[in-house]
Protein backbone atom coordinates (compact mmCIF):
# COMPACT_ATOMS: atom_id res chain seq x y z
CA UNK A 1 0.00 0.00 0.00
CA UNK A 2 1.16 3.51 -0.23
CA UNK A 3 3.09 4.95 2.55
CA UNK A 4 -0.03 8.12 3.14
CA UNK A 5 -2.13 5.29 4.00
CA UNK A 6 -0.14 5.17 7.06
CA UNK A 7 -0.45 8.66 8.38
CA UNK A 8 -4.05 8.41 7.44
CA UNK A 9 -4.47 5.47 10.04
CA UNK A 10 -2.11 7.31 12.20
CA UNK A 11 -4.59 10.05 12.40
CA UNK A 12 -7.55 7.62 13.04
CA UNK A 13 -5.92 5.77 15.69
CA UNK A 14 -3.49 8.10 17.61
CA UNK A 15 -4.88 11.62 16.48
CA UNK A 16 -4.66 13.11 19.57
CA UNK A 17 -1.11 12.11 20.17
CA UNK A 18 1.46 14.61 19.94
CA UNK A 19 3.54 12.89 16.93
CA UNK A 20 6.54 15.73 16.09
CA UNK A 21 8.16 17.85 18.17
CA UNK A 22 10.90 20.57 16.97
CA UNK A 23 13.78 21.95 19.14
CA UNK A 24 15.77 24.82 18.17
CA UNK A 25 18.47 25.15 21.55
CA UNK A 26 20.66 27.69 19.58
CA UNK A 27 17.66 30.50 20.56
CA UNK A 28 16.42 28.91 23.85
CA UNK A 29 17.31 30.63 26.72
CA UNK A 30 20.91 32.20 28.12
CA UNK A 31 20.29 29.41 31.63
CA UNK A 32 20.26 25.93 30.82
CA UNK A 33 17.29 24.18 32.58
CA UNK A 34 18.10 21.08 34.19
CA UNK A 35 15.80 17.67 33.54
CA UNK A 36 14.91 18.04 36.82
CA UNK A 37 13.66 21.28 36.88
CA UNK A 38 12.31 20.51 33.42
CA UNK A 39 9.77 17.57 35.49
CA UNK A 40 8.11 20.10 37.27
CA UNK A 41 6.98 21.98 34.28
CA UNK A 42 3.72 21.61 32.54
CA UNK A 43 3.29 18.61 30.37
CA UNK A 44 4.76 19.32 26.97
CA UNK A 45 6.08 23.27 27.38
CA UNK A 46 5.58 25.27 24.72
CA UNK A 47 8.52 28.01 24.57
CA UNK A 48 9.90 30.00 21.59
CA UNK A 49 12.51 27.04 20.60
CA UNK A 50 9.88 24.22 20.92
CA UNK A 51 6.94 23.28 18.65
CA UNK A 52 4.74 20.28 18.87
CA UNK A 53 2.19 18.63 16.41
CA UNK A 54 -0.52 15.71 16.88
CA UNK A 55 -1.07 13.21 13.76
CA UNK A 56 -4.38 15.23 13.58
CA UNK A 57 -2.49 18.45 12.89
CA UNK A 58 0.23 16.54 10.73
CA UNK A 59 -2.52 14.86 8.60
CA UNK A 60 -4.85 17.78 8.41
CA UNK A 61 -1.44 19.98 7.51
CA UNK A 62 -0.68 17.67 4.66
CA UNK A 63 -3.85 17.81 3.49
CA UNK A 64 -4.06 21.03 3.11
CA UNK A 65 -0.90 21.50 1.16
CA UNK A 66 -2.34 18.57 -1.29
CA UNK A 67 -5.23 20.38 -1.91
CA UNK A 68 -3.19 23.50 -2.66
CA UNK A 69 -1.42 21.87 -5.28
CA UNK A 70 -4.38 20.54 -7.19
CA UNK A 71 -6.46 23.72 -7.02
CA UNK A 72 -2.83 24.79 -8.41
CA UNK A 73 -2.76 22.40 -11.42
CA UNK A 74 -0.31 19.81 -9.95
CA UNK A 75 -1.30 16.27 -10.83
CA UNK A 76 0.07 12.80 -10.54
CA UNK A 77 3.64 12.59 -11.75
CA UNK A 78 4.31 15.96 -11.20
CA UNK A 79 7.39 17.12 -9.35
CA UNK A 80 7.28 19.08 -6.29
CA UNK A 81 11.28 20.30 -4.96
CA UNK A 82 11.69 21.12 -0.56
CA UNK A 83 14.07 23.38 -0.03
CA UNK A 84 13.83 23.17 3.72
CA UNK A 85 16.18 22.80 6.76
CA UNK A 86 14.58 20.95 9.41
CA UNK A 87 11.27 21.91 10.59
CA UNK A 88 7.56 20.89 11.96
CA UNK A 89 6.54 21.73 8.33
CA UNK A 90 9.03 19.70 6.90
CA UNK A 91 7.78 16.31 7.19
CA UNK A 92 3.28 17.24 6.52
CA UNK A 93 4.77 19.57 3.15
CA UNK A 94 6.78 15.91 1.81
CA UNK A 95 3.28 14.03 2.71
CA UNK A 96 1.29 16.95 1.05
CA UNK A 97 3.16 16.05 -2.08
CA UNK A 98 2.67 12.56 -2.11
CA UNK A 99 -1.50 12.68 -1.50
CA UNK A 100 -1.59 14.37 -4.83
CA UNK A 101 0.44 11.92 -6.86
CA UNK A 102 3.38 14.19 -7.52
CA UNK A 103 6.64 13.33 -6.75
CA UNK A 104 8.55 14.66 -3.84
CA UNK A 105 11.87 15.94 -4.49
CA UNK A 106 13.65 16.97 -1.38
CA UNK A 107 16.99 19.33 -2.02
CA UNK A 108 20.60 19.29 0.09
CA UNK A 109 20.50 22.04 2.09
CA UNK A 110 24.02 23.15 1.41
CA UNK A 111 23.63 23.54 -2.29
CA UNK A 112 24.46 26.49 -4.00
CA UNK A 113 22.09 28.36 -6.30
CA UNK A 114 23.56 26.87 -9.54
CA UNK A 115 23.59 23.63 -7.91
CA UNK A 116 19.89 24.12 -6.75
CA UNK A 117 18.65 25.09 -10.68
CA UNK A 118 20.79 22.09 -11.76
CA UNK A 119 18.50 20.06 -9.63
CA UNK A 120 15.20 21.50 -10.16
CA UNK A 121 16.11 21.09 -14.06
CA UNK A 122 17.58 17.56 -14.05
CA UNK A 123 14.55 15.99 -11.30
CA UNK A 124 12.10 18.46 -14.37
CA UNK A 125 10.53 19.85 -11.43
CA UNK A 126 7.00 21.98 -11.36
CA UNK A 127 7.24 23.76 -8.12
CA UNK A 128 10.02 24.82 -5.38
CA UNK A 129 8.80 24.84 -1.83
CA UNK A 130 12.13 26.65 0.29
CA UNK A 131 12.40 28.26 3.80
CA UNK A 132 14.28 31.76 5.18
CA UNK A 133 17.30 30.25 5.60
CA UNK A 134 17.35 30.18 1.11
CA UNK A 135 16.05 33.37 0.63
CA UNK A 136 18.93 34.96 -1.26
CA UNK A 137 20.15 31.95 -3.28
CA UNK A 138 16.57 31.35 -4.68
CA UNK A 139 16.77 35.07 -5.12
CA UNK A 140 19.94 34.63 -7.65
CA UNK A 141 18.37 32.19 -9.93
CA UNK A 142 14.36 33.00 -8.97
CA UNK A 143 13.84 35.03 -12.84
CA UNK A 144 15.12 32.10 -14.75
CA UNK A 145 13.58 29.22 -12.48
CA UNK A 146 10.14 31.39 -11.68
CA UNK A 147 9.13 30.91 -15.29
CA UNK A 148 8.27 27.22 -15.33
CA UNK A 149 7.29 26.47 -11.74
CA UNK A 150 5.81 27.91 -8.59
CA UNK A 151 7.44 28.75 -5.66
CA UNK A 152 6.27 28.74 -2.28
CA UNK A 153 8.01 30.24 0.92
CA UNK A 154 7.36 28.42 4.08
CA UNK A 155 8.41 31.39 7.00
CA UNK A 156 7.38 35.12 7.96
CA UNK A 157 8.14 37.95 5.70
CA UNK A 158 7.33 36.16 1.86
CA UNK A 159 9.75 37.57 -0.35
CA UNK A 160 8.18 39.43 -3.21
CA UNK A 161 9.21 36.55 -6.38
CA UNK A 162 7.43 33.27 -3.84
CA UNK A 163 4.02 32.83 -2.82
CA UNK A 164 3.13 32.37 1.24
CA UNK A 165 2.73 28.79 1.73
CA UNK A 166 1.36 29.91 5.27
CA UNK A 167 -1.33 32.04 4.22
CA UNK A 168 -2.51 29.90 0.97
CA UNK A 169 -2.65 26.45 2.88
CA UNK A 170 -5.00 28.56 5.44
CA UNK A 171 -7.57 28.49 2.84
CA UNK A 172 -7.17 25.33 1.49
CA UNK A 173 -9.84 22.17 2.35
CA UNK A 174 -8.28 20.18 5.45
CA UNK A 175 -10.13 17.24 3.74
CA UNK A 176 -7.83 13.98 2.39
CA UNK A 177 -7.79 14.60 -1.54
CA UNK A 178 -9.54 11.44 -3.31
CA UNK A 179 -6.07 10.37 -5.42
CA UNK A 180 -5.69 6.44 -6.17
CA UNK A 181 -2.21 5.35 -5.12
CA UNK A 182 -0.09 2.16 -6.32
CA UNK A 183 2.92 0.52 -5.01
CA UNK A 184 3.93 1.24 -8.50
CA UNK A 185 3.26 5.05 -8.66
CA UNK A 186 6.52 6.88 -8.49
CA UNK A 187 6.76 8.70 -5.04
CA UNK A 188 10.35 10.43 -4.99
CA UNK A 189 13.12 11.48 -6.70
CA UNK A 190 16.36 11.95 -3.92
CA UNK A 191 19.71 13.20 -5.24
CA UNK A 192 23.26 11.51 -4.77
CA UNK A 193 25.64 12.52 -2.58
CA UNK A 194 27.34 14.42 -5.24
CA UNK A 195 31.00 13.99 -3.51
CA UNK A 196 32.24 13.73 -6.97
CA UNK A 197 30.68 15.97 -8.91
CA UNK A 198 26.78 17.14 -9.91
CA UNK A 199 24.12 14.69 -8.11
CA UNK A 200 22.25 12.40 -10.01
CA UNK A 201 18.49 11.91 -9.61
CA UNK A 202 17.32 8.47 -7.56
CA UNK A 203 13.74 7.47 -8.56
CA UNK A 204 11.65 5.57 -5.97
CA UNK A 205 8.55 4.34 -5.55
CA UNK A 206 6.19 3.91 -3.02
CA UNK A 207 6.44 0.12 -2.78
CA UNK A 208 10.12 1.65 -2.41
CA UNK A 209 8.98 4.11 0.70
CA UNK A 210 6.72 1.11 2.34
CA UNK A 211 9.61 -1.21 2.36
CA UNK A 212 11.86 1.02 4.38
CA UNK A 213 9.29 1.29 6.83
CA UNK A 214 9.15 -2.34 7.70
CA UNK A 215 12.96 -2.66 7.11
CA UNK A 216 13.74 -0.27 9.66
CA UNK A 217 10.83 -1.47 11.98
CA UNK A 218 11.87 -5.13 11.91
CA UNK A 219 15.55 -4.18 12.71
CA UNK A 220 14.80 -2.24 15.78
CA UNK A 221 11.60 -3.04 17.30
CA UNK A 222 10.04 0.60 17.45
CA UNK A 223 6.90 0.60 19.37
CA UNK A 224 4.58 3.33 19.98
CA UNK A 225 6.15 4.19 23.31
CA UNK A 226 9.32 4.75 21.35
CA UNK A 227 10.54 8.27 21.44
CA UNK A 228 12.94 8.75 18.26
CA UNK A 229 15.76 11.81 18.55
CA UNK A 230 16.22 12.76 14.60
CA UNK A 231 19.31 15.08 13.90
CA UNK A 232 20.48 14.20 10.81
CA UNK A 233 19.24 16.58 7.53
CA UNK A 234 15.20 15.25 6.52
CA UNK A 235 16.28 15.93 2.68
CA UNK A 236 18.68 12.35 2.60
CA UNK A 237 17.02 9.22 2.78
CA UNK A 238 19.13 7.67 6.21
CA UNK A 239 17.09 10.35 8.92
CA UNK A 240 13.80 9.73 7.23
CA UNK A 241 13.84 6.26 6.48
CA UNK A 242 15.22 5.54 10.25
CA UNK A 243 12.00 7.79 11.09
CA UNK A 244 10.20 5.77 9.12
CA UNK A 245 10.07 2.57 12.00
CA UNK A 246 8.84 4.95 14.52
CA UNK A 247 5.93 6.32 11.50
CA UNK A 248 4.85 2.86 11.14
CA UNK A 249 3.64 2.39 14.75
CA UNK A 250 2.66 5.66 15.44
CA UNK A 251 5.58 6.83 17.93
CA UNK A 252 6.76 10.35 18.42
CA UNK A 253 10.02 11.92 17.20
CA UNK A 254 12.11 14.85 18.26
CA UNK A 255 13.81 16.83 15.55
CA UNK A 256 16.58 18.49 17.38
CA UNK A 257 18.28 21.30 15.60
CA UNK A 258 22.27 21.44 16.27
CA UNK A 259 24.53 18.65 17.10
CA UNK A 260 26.38 20.07 20.19
CA UNK A 261 26.85 16.56 22.95
CA UNK A 262 24.98 18.89 25.29
CA UNK A 263 21.86 19.13 22.85
CA UNK A 264 21.63 16.00 22.06
CA UNK A 265 21.93 15.20 25.52
CA UNK A 266 19.73 17.48 27.01
CA UNK A 267 17.01 16.28 24.16
CA UNK A 268 17.34 12.73 25.51
CA UNK A 269 16.86 13.63 28.53
CA UNK A 270 14.26 16.07 28.25
CA UNK A 271 11.78 14.55 25.82
CA UNK A 272 12.63 11.38 26.93
CA UNK A 273 14.30 10.05 23.86
CA UNK A 274 14.90 6.10 23.76
CA UNK A 275 16.40 5.81 20.03
CA UNK A 276 19.17 7.98 18.37
CA UNK A 277 20.90 7.79 15.41
CA UNK A 278 24.28 9.20 15.09
CA UNK A 279 26.72 10.44 12.75
CA UNK A 280 30.49 9.36 13.38
CA UNK A 281 31.25 13.11 14.33
CA UNK A 282 28.81 13.45 16.83
CA UNK A 283 29.18 10.38 18.28
CA UNK A 284 32.90 11.10 18.70
CA UNK A 285 32.32 14.49 19.51
CA UNK A 286 30.13 12.77 22.61
CA UNK A 287 32.69 10.87 23.93
CA UNK A 288 35.40 13.52 23.95
CA UNK A 289 33.20 16.31 25.91
CA UNK A 290 32.37 13.52 28.22
CA UNK A 291 36.48 12.81 28.73
CA UNK A 292 37.27 16.22 29.08
CA UNK A 293 34.38 17.03 31.87
CA UNK A 294 32.39 18.87 29.71
CA UNK A 295 29.34 16.92 29.96
CA UNK A 296 28.41 15.85 33.22
CA UNK A 297 26.14 12.83 32.59
CA UNK A 298 24.49 12.56 35.96
CA UNK A 299 23.01 15.82 35.05
CA UNK A 300 20.84 13.95 32.46
CA UNK A 301 18.41 11.77 32.46
CA UNK A 302 19.71 8.60 30.11
CA UNK A 303 18.80 5.60 32.05
CA UNK A 304 15.70 5.32 28.68
CA UNK A 305 17.72 5.54 25.96
CA UNK A 306 18.02 1.86 24.66
CA UNK A 307 19.50 2.12 20.83
CA UNK A 308 22.36 4.37 19.92
CA UNK A 309 22.87 3.49 16.24
CA UNK A 310 24.91 4.81 13.39
CA UNK A 311 24.99 4.69 9.77
CA UNK A 312 25.89 6.87 6.49
CA UNK A 313 29.92 6.05 6.70
CA UNK A 314 32.31 3.18 8.14
CA UNK A 315 32.03 3.29 11.59
CA UNK A 316 35.33 3.02 13.58
CA UNK A 317 35.61 -0.33 16.06
CA UNK A 318 37.28 2.00 18.10
CA UNK A 319 35.02 4.14 18.69
CA UNK A 320 31.85 1.51 19.32
CA UNK A 321 34.63 -0.05 22.27
CA UNK A 322 35.04 3.33 23.49
CA UNK A 323 30.72 4.06 23.80
CA UNK A 324 29.77 0.92 25.55
CA UNK A 325 32.46 1.74 28.22
CA UNK A 326 30.35 4.93 28.74
CA UNK A 327 27.12 3.45 27.89
CA UNK A 328 26.99 -0.11 28.80
CA UNK A 329 23.29 -0.32 28.95
CA UNK A 330 22.98 0.83 25.31
CA UNK A 331 22.20 -1.53 22.31
CA UNK A 332 24.01 -0.90 19.13
CA UNK A 333 23.87 -1.15 15.54
CA UNK A 334 24.98 0.04 12.58
CA UNK A 335 23.17 0.09 9.27
CA UNK A 336 24.60 0.49 5.71
CA UNK A 337 22.64 1.72 3.31
CA UNK A 338 22.43 4.03 -0.22
CA UNK A 339 19.89 6.65 -1.16
CA UNK A 340 19.68 4.05 -4.01
CA UNK A 341 18.43 1.20 -1.87
CA UNK A 342 15.91 3.68 -0.61
CA UNK A 343 18.69 4.58 2.45
CA UNK A 344 19.93 2.48 5.28
CA UNK A 345 18.79 -1.27 6.24
CA UNK A 346 20.20 -3.46 3.33
CA UNK A 347 22.52 -4.46 5.18
CA UNK A 348 22.76 -4.18 9.13
CA UNK A 349 25.10 -5.70 11.77
CA UNK A 350 21.73 -6.24 14.33
CA UNK A 351 21.85 -5.52 18.17
CA UNK A 352 22.27 -9.12 19.00
CA UNK A 353 26.21 -9.70 16.87
CA UNK A 354 28.00 -6.64 18.53
CA UNK A 355 30.76 -9.49 19.00
CA UNK A 356 30.87 -8.48 14.94
CA UNK A 357 31.51 -4.83 15.59
CA UNK A 358 33.70 -3.62 13.06
CA UNK A 359 31.22 -5.22 10.20
CA UNK A 360 28.18 -3.85 8.48
CA UNK A 361 26.62 -7.28 9.06
CA UNK A 362 24.34 -9.34 6.90
CA UNK A 363 21.64 -8.73 4.77
CA UNK A 364 18.84 -6.63 5.79
CA UNK A 365 15.32 -7.74 6.37
CA UNK A 366 13.82 -8.16 2.79
CA UNK A 367 17.23 -7.49 1.14
CA UNK A 368 19.83 -10.26 -0.65
CA UNK A 369 23.46 -9.46 -1.04
CA UNK A 370 26.40 -10.43 -3.01
CA UNK A 371 29.90 -9.33 -2.79
CA UNK A 372 31.48 -9.81 -6.93
CA UNK A 373 34.71 -10.29 -9.23
CA UNK A 374 35.63 -7.76 -11.97
CA UNK A 375 33.51 -10.52 -14.22
CA UNK A 376 30.65 -10.49 -12.13
CA UNK A 377 30.82 -13.77 -10.37
CA UNK A 378 30.80 -14.03 -7.05
CA UNK A 379 34.00 -14.31 -4.83
CA UNK A 380 34.75 -17.10 -2.57
CA UNK A 381 34.78 -15.90 1.52
CA UNK A 382 37.25 -13.58 1.96
CA UNK A 383 38.16 -12.19 -0.77
CA UNK A 384 37.56 -8.48 -1.98
CA UNK A 385 34.57 -7.65 -4.53
CA UNK A 386 32.57 -5.32 -4.78
CA UNK A 387 29.15 -5.36 -3.24
CA UNK A 388 25.59 -6.12 -4.09
CA UNK A 389 22.25 -5.38 -3.05
CA UNK A 390 18.54 -6.73 -4.06
CA UNK A 391 15.53 -6.08 -2.87
CA UNK A 392 12.14 -3.95 -2.55
CA UNK A 393 13.81 -1.13 -1.98
CA UNK A 394 15.87 -0.11 -4.85
CA UNK A 395 16.01 2.50 -7.12
CA UNK A 396 13.21 2.34 -10.37
CA UNK A 397 16.33 4.19 -11.75
CA UNK A 398 18.45 7.16 -12.27
CA UNK A 399 16.06 10.02 -13.21
CA UNK A 400 16.73 11.32 -16.73
CA UNK A 401 19.92 9.33 -16.87
CA UNK A 402 20.25 5.82 -18.42
CA UNK A 403 23.64 5.31 -19.10
CA UNK A 404 24.64 5.74 -15.14
CA UNK A 405 21.42 3.52 -14.78
CA UNK A 406 22.85 0.72 -16.37
CA UNK A 407 25.83 0.97 -15.24
CA UNK A 408 24.85 0.17 -11.43
CA UNK A 409 21.31 -1.99 -12.31
CA UNK A 410 22.01 -5.63 -13.74
CA UNK A 411 19.34 -8.01 -13.27
CA UNK A 412 17.66 -6.25 -10.29
CA UNK A 413 20.86 -6.16 -8.39
CA UNK A 414 22.23 -2.56 -7.70
CA UNK A 415 26.07 -2.60 -7.82
CA UNK A 416 27.06 -0.16 -4.44
CA UNK A 417 30.37 0.91 -5.43
CA UNK A 418 31.79 -0.46 -2.28
CA UNK A 419 34.52 -2.88 -1.54
CA UNK A 420 33.94 -5.98 0.87
CA UNK A 421 34.51 -9.11 2.20
CA UNK A 422 32.92 -11.62 4.06
CA UNK A 423 34.11 -13.32 6.87
CA UNK A 424 33.79 -17.13 7.89
CA UNK A 425 30.66 -16.28 9.81
CA UNK A 426 28.92 -14.20 6.66
CA UNK A 427 29.40 -11.38 8.21
CA UNK A 428 30.06 -8.26 5.49
CA UNK A 429 33.12 -5.91 6.37
CA UNK A 430 33.51 -2.56 4.34
CA UNK A 431 37.04 -2.25 2.77
CA UNK A 432 36.46 1.12 0.77
CA UNK A 433 35.13 2.43 -1.74
CA UNK A 434 35.52 1.49 -5.55
CA UNK A 435 36.85 4.70 -6.81
CA UNK A 436 39.55 5.30 -3.68
CA UNK A 437 41.06 2.33 -3.94
CA UNK A 438 44.84 3.69 -4.35
CA UNK A 439 46.85 1.81 -6.32
CA UNK A 440 50.88 2.85 -5.16
CA UNK A 441 52.95 0.43 -7.54
CA UNK A 442 50.87 -2.20 -8.83
CA UNK A 443 49.29 -2.55 -4.69
CA UNK A 444 45.94 -1.95 -4.20
CA UNK A 445 45.72 -0.05 -0.84
CA UNK A 446 42.85 0.50 0.58
CA UNK A 447 42.03 4.01 2.78
CA UNK A 448 39.22 2.97 5.47
CA UNK A 449 41.93 0.50 7.13
CA UNK A 450 44.25 2.95 7.42
CA UNK A 451 41.66 5.35 8.80
CA UNK A 452 40.39 2.52 11.21
CA UNK A 453 43.78 2.06 12.47
CA UNK A 454 44.85 5.77 13.17
CA UNK A 455 41.70 6.35 14.62
CA UNK A 456 42.89 4.27 17.41
CA UNK A 457 45.33 6.56 18.41
CA UNK A 458 43.94 8.66 21.03
CA UNK A 459 45.08 12.07 20.13
CA UNK A 460 43.67 11.91 16.48
CA UNK A 461 39.91 13.13 16.09
CA UNK A 462 38.96 12.43 12.96
CA UNK A 463 41.30 11.41 9.39
CA UNK A 464 41.10 10.35 5.93
CA UNK A 465 43.46 8.94 3.62
CA UNK A 466 43.66 9.82 -0.19
CA UNK A 467 45.77 8.80 -2.76
CA UNK A 468 48.05 11.59 -4.34
CA UNK A 469 49.75 11.43 -7.94
CA UNK A 470 53.67 10.20 -7.33
CA UNK A 471 55.27 9.79 -10.97
CA UNK A 472 57.41 6.54 -9.32
CA UNK A 473 54.23 4.60 -8.01
CA UNK A 474 51.68 6.29 -9.81
CA UNK A 475 49.86 7.10 -6.51
CA UNK A 476 51.07 7.14 -2.75
CA UNK A 477 48.88 7.53 0.00
CA UNK A 478 48.92 10.57 2.16
CA UNK A 479 46.84 10.65 5.43
CA UNK A 480 45.21 14.41 6.98
CA UNK A 481 44.69 13.84 10.10
CA UNK A 482 42.38 16.49 12.57
CA UNK A 483 44.04 16.11 16.05
CA UNK A 484 41.99 16.62 19.13
CA UNK A 485 41.10 19.61 20.88
CA UNK A 486 44.15 20.79 23.10
CA UNK A 487 46.27 18.03 22.09
CA UNK A 488 49.35 18.38 20.36
CA UNK A 489 51.05 15.69 17.62
CA UNK A 490 54.30 15.60 14.98
CA UNK A 491 54.28 13.96 12.25
CA UNK A 492 57.27 11.65 13.87
CA UNK A 493 54.46 10.68 16.28
CA UNK A 494 52.35 9.77 13.81
CA UNK A 495 55.27 7.89 11.63
CA UNK A 496 56.46 5.55 14.74
CA UNK A 497 52.50 5.14 15.45
CA UNK A 498 52.22 3.59 11.83
CA UNK A 499 55.05 1.12 12.27
CA UNK A 500 52.40 -1.16 13.55
CA UNK A 501 51.11 -1.42 10.05
CA UNK A 502 52.41 -3.21 7.02
CA UNK A 503 55.14 -0.90 4.85
CA UNK A 504 52.88 -0.96 2.12
CA UNK A 505 50.19 0.77 4.03
CA UNK A 506 51.74 3.33 6.13
CA UNK A 507 50.69 7.09 5.11
CA UNK A 508 53.80 8.53 2.86
CA UNK A 509 52.53 12.17 3.76
CA UNK A 510 51.42 13.10 6.75
CA UNK A 511 49.17 16.60 6.78
CA UNK A 512 47.13 18.00 9.64
CA UNK A 513 44.13 19.79 9.04
CA UNK A 514 40.09 19.51 9.23
CA UNK A 515 37.93 16.61 8.17
CA UNK A 516 35.96 17.78 5.47
CA UNK A 517 32.73 16.02 6.28
CA UNK A 518 28.73 16.39 4.07
CA UNK A 519 25.86 17.21 6.25
CA UNK A 520 25.82 12.96 6.09
CA UNK A 521 28.61 12.63 7.43
CA UNK A 522 30.78 11.29 4.52
CA UNK A 523 34.13 12.71 4.00
CA UNK A 524 34.59 14.86 1.16
CA UNK A 525 37.39 13.06 -0.60
CA UNK A 526 37.39 15.28 -4.04
CA UNK A 527 37.96 18.45 -1.82
CA UNK A 528 41.08 16.83 0.27
CA UNK A 529 42.16 15.71 -3.34
CA UNK A 530 41.78 18.90 -4.81
CA UNK A 531 43.82 20.76 -2.17
CA UNK A 532 46.52 18.52 -1.51
CA UNK A 533 47.86 17.84 -4.53
CA UNK A 534 44.59 17.26 -7.36
CA UNK A 535 42.69 14.94 -8.47
CA UNK A 536 44.42 11.03 -8.07
CA UNK A 537 45.42 9.40 -10.96
CA UNK A 538 42.98 6.70 -10.28
CA UNK A 539 39.64 8.96 -9.44
CA UNK A 540 40.66 10.37 -12.87
CA UNK A 541 40.42 7.28 -14.28
CA UNK A 542 36.94 6.38 -12.91
CA UNK A 543 35.71 9.65 -14.10
CA UNK A 544 36.78 8.88 -17.59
Amino acid sequence: MPITDILERNCKLYGNDICLVEINPEIKETRRVTWKEYELMEPNPVTHYRREITWSVFNEKANRFANLLLERGIKKGDKVAILLMNCLEWLPIYFGVLKTGALAVPLNFRYAPEEIEYCLNLAEADVLVFGPEFIGRVEEIAESISKKRLLFFVGDSCPSFAEDYNSLTANCSSQTPMIALTDADYAAIYFSSGTTGFPKAILHNHESLMHSCKVEQNHHGQTKQDIFLCIPPLYHTGAKMHWFGSFLEGGKAVLLKGTKPEFILDAVSKEKCTIVWLLVPWAQDILDAVDRGDVRLEEYELSQWRLMHIGAQPVPQSLIQRWKKIFPHHQYDTNYGLSESIGPGCVHLGVENIHKVGAIGKAGYGWQVKIVGEDGRQVPRGEVGELAVKGPGVMTCYYNDEQATNEVLRDGWLYTGDMAQEDEDGFIFLVDRKKDVVISGGENIYPVQIEDFLRTNNKIKDVAVIGIPDKRLGEITAAIIEIKEGMDCTEEEINAFCTKLPKYKRPRKIIFADIPRNPTGKIEKPKLRKVYGGESLVAAQNKS
